[in-house]
C-alpha cells in the first residue's frame, strides 16, 4: 500500500496549490489529483449538492486504488469531510483545520481574517476551528466570489484580477487584521495581488499549504510514506473540463513541464 498514490480533489485548479507543497515536501510520494472545473466554483451551490459532487470525486479516486484522500477543496472541507472520514477506510486530510492552527500561530493582535467562497464563509467552519482553540480572537470572514473564476480563466495574473482583488478587499483597508487566512485553495495563485492590496504587515497563510503537515504526519503515524527514492512516479491529473487550460495553469504553477491532463467525466464513471 506504501507506493499507491495520494489523492487529491478540488473544484478545479485550485488544489494544485497544495500539490506543489506535496511535491517539494514529499517527493516520494505519487499523486493522483482530479478537478472539477466544469462545475467551478463551488461557492456559491447548495451544500448538499456540494456533497454530492464530492462524494462523485471521492468514488473516483477510491477506484484509483489511493491510500489517503486529502480534500484540497475549502467549500467541500466544510460541508463533507466529516461525512466522508467516517465513511471511508483510508486517512482523510481537509484544508481548514491546518489553515486555522497556522492563522493562530501567526496572529499577534488576535484579530484574523478569512477571505474564501460564499460557501466556505457561510459556514462559518473557520470560525468555528479557531475559536474551538482560542475562543477570544477576533474573526472577520468575506466571500470573494470573483476570485475563483480568475484563477480558473488563466487570468489571474490580470490588469483585472489586479482590479477586482482590490475592489473585493476594501473593507480590510478599514478594519485590517494583522493575518489573514487564504481559505481557497484557488487564491495561492492570486497572492501577490492579495498581499499587494493588504500590505506587507499582514501575513499570509496559505491553508492548502499548511495542510501538507497533517498529510505527512498521517502518513508516519499510519506508516504508509513511500520509499524512499522511487522511480515510478507516474502522476496523474484530471479534470472534468477542459485539459488544455488546466494544462497550461498547472504547467506554470507546479513547472513539472510536459505535464498531460486528461478530461472525464464524472456521471459516466459513476454508472
Amino acid at each position: 500500500m506504501n507506493n499507491e498514490a495520494i489523492g487529491f480533489f478540488d473544484s478545479g485548479v485550485g488544489g494544485l496549490t497544495v500539490v506543489r507543497e506535496v511535491l517539494k515536501q514529499l517527493p516520494n510520494e505519487r499523486i493522483v489529483y482530479v478537478g472539477d472545473s466544469a462545475r467551478a466554483p463551488y461557492g456559491p451551490r447548495p451544500a448538499a449538492q456540494v456533497k454530492q459532487f464530492s462524494w462523485e470525486l471521492t468514488q473516483f479516486l477510491l477506484e484509483k486504488n489511493v491510500k489517503m484522500l486529502v480534500i484540497a477543496c475549502n467549500t467541500a472541507t466544510a460541508v463533507a469531510l466529516d461525512e466522508i472520514k467516517e465513511k471511508i477506510d483510508i486517512p482523510v486530510v481537509g484544508v481548514i483545520l491546518p489553515g486555522s492552527r497556522a492563522a493562530l500561530k501567526a496572529t499577534q493582535k488576535n484579530y484574523i481574517g478569512v477571505i474564501g467562497t460564499v460557501g466556505t464563509i457561510k459556514s462559518g467552519a473557520y470560525e468555528k476551528a479557531i475559536h474551538q482553540k482560542s475562543p477570544t480572537t477576533k474573526v472577520t470572514g468575506l466571500a470573494c466570489p470573483k476570485f475563483v473564476p480568475i484563477v480558473e480563466s488563466n487570468e489571474y495574473q490580470s490588469s483585472v484580477a489586479k482590479k477586482i482583488v482590490a475592489e473585493t478587499l476594501r473593507p480590510f483597508k478599514i478594519n485590517k487584521p494583522d493575518t489573514m487566512i487564504l481559505g481557497c485553495t484557488h487564491y495561492p495563485l492570486l497572492r501577490p495581488i492579495i498581499q499587494q492590496t493588504l500590505g506587507r504587515d499582514v501575513t499570509l497563510i496559505d491553508s492548502g499549504a499548511e495542510t501538507v503537515s497533517d498529510v505527512s504526519m498521517l502518513l508516519d503515524y499510519f506508516e504508509i510514506s513511500a520509499t524512499p527514492d522511487r522511480k515510478d512516479l507516474a502522476h496523474e491529473f484530471y479534470t472534468t473540463s477542459s485539459p488544455k487550460m488546466f494544462e497550461e495553469i498547472a504547467n506554470q504553477w507546479l513547472g513539472i513541464g510536459d505535464l498531460q491532463v486528461k478530461h472525464i467525466d464524472l456521471v459516466k464513471q459513476l454508472v
